[in-house]
């Protein structure tokens, strides 16, 4: 069975300018009748207290969701916002795209130092290493 990856696909974005690049990167991949599924991570505290109410990150996610919408002409593709909430921000993106239905993950990668991967850990690694879906690594 052949699967087209953008068919569906699942694009986490972390903020309004990330979604933007995002947007840009994976504009050239899709087809009129493609499905994009844009997430976003709202972080859930299990107990630790929160820098942000849940309201200011859903209305953040709303400013993210808006610059990945703008990059788009109105023949584009299909785009369906989608807020997540979770702890490992790698496996609820996964989680999402599953229940999403998509065929792929595709991000662009973020810029991080190899100390700071280190001590909080790469969402890049979690996305790729899932093993569920495919993951897409759009050029930036």
């Amino acid at each position: 069975m052949s699967t087209d990856l953008f068919e569906t696909v699942l694009v986490p974005v972390a903020d309004p300018e990330d979604a933007d690049e995002t947007a840009r990167a994976i504009e050239p991949y899709l087809a009129p009748g493609s499905e994009v599924v844009v997430a976003h991570v709202v972080p859930k505290g299990e107990g630790v207290p929160d820098k942000a109410s849940v309201e200011q990150r859903e209305a953040f996610a709303e400013e993210a969701y808006r610059a990945f919408i703008d990059e788009f002409p109105d023949a584009g593709p299909s785009v369906t916002p989608l807020t997540l909430y979770g702890r490992d921000v790698a496996e609820t993106i996964v989680e999402g795209a599953l229940e999403a239905d998509a065929a792929a993950i595709a991000y662009t990668p973020r810029e991080m130092s190899r100390w700071m991967e280190l001590l909080t850990g790469s969402v890049s690694k979690g996305l790729t290493e899932n093993g569920e879906l495919p993951v897409v690594v759009l050029p930036d």
